[in-house]
């Protein structure tokens, strides 16, 4: 089952067929431990709609409205090569491949609805980075019991110029307008992804391709379960959350987006989420 964050209500489309739920509050559909159940309890005839093309292509929306989005970082061994060299200069290289290895993860802050844009939506470059990447990422939807119900895809866009200067400064260069990118679903499910689930990640410059890469989940170095307990230990959620789960495409060092280029992000299973640069 999939699930819209839409301006009509929420699209779900289950079993090839779509409905649309125009009294629902996001935040209260989103936040449910049996949602799956409570939501199938919901579909029929009346809501039902036949064609739901208008509203995907003109209506879709960012899956987030009061949540929090949180990041977790070098999760995948290439995270960990790409922010050892972003950092060598400064001294800070051997931070990443300690956290790479530690039972903690790295876990910070990195946007609000505010800030997130949805499909279709323009995602930002910082006026005072000089190095700038895409970062796609499967993305949890976590309730407030702190249960994993859903899945969407991330982009956790990056200045790595700025935080290659100095880990310090992390949250500026993750955290600014535009920074995020989310949908264009949720896919809900009571059971893990498939151990065989691609990401894969396209940027179009001028209507040719100038990156290309995929990386499977299966390159996960922690249990996503255990990074959910960590976020949850001392924070409380009472909307729920969404945890991007970390990077394992890194563009090399001499590879920077540029205003106008498009980023395409597929995950098995969910979709593509494709947002321009500005």
């Amino acid at each position: 089952m999939k699930v819209y964050n839409t301006k009509s209500g929420i699209l779900v489309e289950h079993e090839l067929r779509f409905y649309l739920l125009d009294q629902e509050n996001w935040d209260e559909f989103i936040n449910d431990d049996d949602i799956i159940a409570n939501t199938q309890s919901k579909l029929n005839e009346s809501n039902r709609i036949k064609d739901a093309r208008s509203i995907l292509e003109n209506e879709l929306k960012a899956p987030v409205q009061s949540q929090e989005i949180w990041a977790s970082g070098v999760t995948y061994y290439n995270s960990k090569l790409g922010r050892e060299e972003e950092s060598k200069e400064s001294g800070g290289s051997s931070f990443y491949a300690k956290v790479y290895e530690a039972d903690r993860p790295e876990l910070f802050f990195k946007a609000t609805a505010h800030r997130t844009v949805g499909n279709e939506g323009i995602v930002r470059i910082r006026k005072d980075s000089t190095w700038n990447v895409p970062e796609p990422e499967l993305t949890l939807v976590i309730t407030s019991n702190g249960k994993i119900v859903g899945y969407t895809i991330g982009n956790d866009m990056s200045s790595r110029s700025i935080e290659g200067e100095n880990p310090l400064y992390l949250p500026q260069a993750k955290t600014y307008d535009g920074c995020a990118a989310l949908g264009p679903c949720v896919l809900l499910t009571n059971e893990p992804l498939p151990t065989n689930t691609k990401i894969s990640l396209t940027i179009n410059r001028a209507g040719k391709n100038v990156f290309e890469k995929n990386i499977g989940i299966d390159q996960i170095k922690r249990k996503l379960v255990d990074i959910v307990e960590y976020l949850y230990r001392e924070c409380t959620f009472p909307n729920g959350s969404l945890l991007m789960t970390g990077t394992g495409i890194i563009p090399s060092s001499d590879f920077t987006l540029e205003i106008g280029d498009e980023v395409v992000i597929s995950i098995d299973g969910i979709g593509t989420l494709i947002n321009r640069v500005g």
